[in-house]
């Protein structure tokens, strides 16, 4: 039984490499776009991104820190970082099939999923608006056509 809790630490310490490799990884393609040019049109995309990437690690950063000190606690659910990734690869993958919108609700709706939410209106609710807001701001914001399944058909 006291294989449970430094199971649980190292998990919480993979994780924990993940978001460190996750925001270097941003901060150096930022950088790198920067240096390429620094033309507002190039760096509409990246700039965001790169900050909305950076304060979703450090939130997640905090948070798994401080699991980190209630390590041992009853019912600590298990490291969701392969299956997150593993969803993240296939929803990269399968842009250029699915379009960004259907994709993004997909990629939505099973990562709360994995996560542990099981009530059918919050993923549905969630994804379905969140996948649509953001389809709509990428397709106004940047200066060529996104791929789109759903939201292509509706405006076309």
């Amino acid at each position: 039984m006291s294989r449970q809790p430094e199971n649980i630490d190292r998990n919480r310490i993979a994780d924990l490499v993940v978001l460190l490799v996750l925001a270097s990884i941003v901060v150096l393609y930022c950088i790198d776009a920067m240096r390429a040019s620094t033309d507002v049109l190039n760096l509409i995309l990246v700039l965001p991104v790169t900050a909305i990437v950076l304060v979703l690690c450090l939130l997640q950063f905090f948070l798994d820190v401080q699991k980190l000190r209630q390590v041992g606690q009853p019912g600590e659910p298990p490291s969701a970082v392969l299956p997150v990734a593993g969803l993240f690869a296939a929803y990269v993958l399968s842009l250029p099939w699915l379009g960004f919108d259907l994709g993004t609700f997909l990629f939505l709706g099973a990562f709360l999923w994995v996560h542990g939410e099981r009530r059918w209106s919050w993923l549905l609710g969630y994804s379905i608006s969140f996948a649509f807001v953001l389809s709509m701001f990428f397709s106004m914001m940047l200066p060529y056509p996104m791929p789109m399944r759903i939201l292509h058909m509706a405006s076309g």
